[in-house]
């Protein structure tokens, strides 16, 4: 693993002037990050589920985990509820040890924690058509890992990203993807560069599966509907991209590795945009859910993704999310 990474303060994005608060955060982001970078790969894990344990006892956001289990699992019973969230404390403190550390790995050491056996050929022949690819993932494993992941492999590669509130941890983290290979695109430009950047047969990645308020359409998540971002399925029609339901897995067992698989998903053009972008929508949160199924605990259950209700008939649905 190399270490050649620039340890300065980077240049935060402009218009956005850090506080003292957003210094202090980093400052302590920073040297705990370092902290955790200096430890054994398997010390650095346990000790970031030592940190989700802490958080999970300490009811951090625990009423809304515990909440979404229920909605999405009614027939479970309260100790599987309950075994469940504490896991997946555990995991979101694992990766966040991996993405304090991703800051530092080189390109061969994502190849070396990564394996794309399986699908790597499919993504390959999918490319070949000359329009790019879409990458659709959720927020479950490690879906920084899986940009990487493909980037590292000598395929362009763009992110659509949420800006961070802290401009300095921003700068951040949109240096550590850049630095290995992905660029990012701010959802406020992605309407403008998407379309290039498909036109020169790269690959877009999105996390598709946050709450997207009245600005989202309505299909079923867990049995249930959630307000979902109709982004990734536009440009997949309009543009005639391949779309891929793309997660990175962690595998079991000692060691840091994921499988990072992407299945194609097709659906039937009728020509009518809406009602195809309904159900290309619907078929990729089918596939995330399908995924998280097989390992629930490594889903980020802390947001409300039921948050959004679908609107009354003639009531006007709530105002969009705010693009921060």
């Amino acid at each position: 693993m190399k270490n050649d990474v620039n340890d300065a303060a980077p240049a935060p994005r402009p218009g956005k002037k850090p506080r003292f608060a957003h210094r202090l955060e980093f400052g302590l982001t920073r040297s705990l990050e370092a902290a955790v970078s200096s430890l054994p790969e398997g010390a650095a894990d346990d000790f970031g589920a030592g940190l989700g344990r802490m958080a999970y006892r300490l009811k951090l956001r625990r009423d809304v985990v515990e909440s979404n289990l229920r909605l999405a699992y009614p027939a479970a019973d309260p100790a599987w509820i309950q075994a469940t969230a504490r896991a997946s404390y555990e995991h979101l403190g694992r990766e966040a040890a991996a993405m304090l550390r991703l800051a530092r790995l080189d390109r061969q050491a994502v190849i070396d924690r990564t394996d794309v056996t399986d699908d790597w050929p499919k993504l390959e022949a999918a490319l070949a058509g000359g329009k790019g690819v879409l990458l659709v993932t959720g927020h479950y494993g490690n879906w920084e890992l899986a940009a990487a992941a493909v980037a590292a492999r000598g395929i362009p590669i763009a992110a659509i990203v949420r800006r961070q509130g802290n401009p300095l941890f921003d700068a951040r983290l949109t240096a550590t993807r850049e630095r290995l290979g992905v660029q990012t695109l701010s959802q406020r430009e992605a309407p403008s560069r998407v379309p290039r950047f498909l036109r020169q047969n790269g690959v877009v990645g999105i996390v598709g599966d946050q709450d997207a308020r009245g600005s989202g359409i309505f299909v079923p998540f867990f049995g249930r509907p959630a307000s979902t971002h109709r982004g990734p399925a536009v440009f997949s029609l309009r543009f005639g991209a391949p779309a891929f339901a793309c997660v990175a897995r962690r595998l079991p067992g000692p060691g840091v590795r994921y499988r990072v698989s992407g299945q194609q998903v097709d659906v039937p053009r009728t020509g009518r945009l809406d009602d195809d972008v309904e159900a290309l929508t619907a078929a990729l949160a089918a596939r995330l859910e399908a995924e998280i199924r097989e390992a629930p605990e490594q889903y980020f259950w802390f947001h409300r993704r039921w948050k959004s209700k679908p609107p009354v008939e003639g009531q006007t649905p709530p105002p969009a999310a705010p693009d921060e």
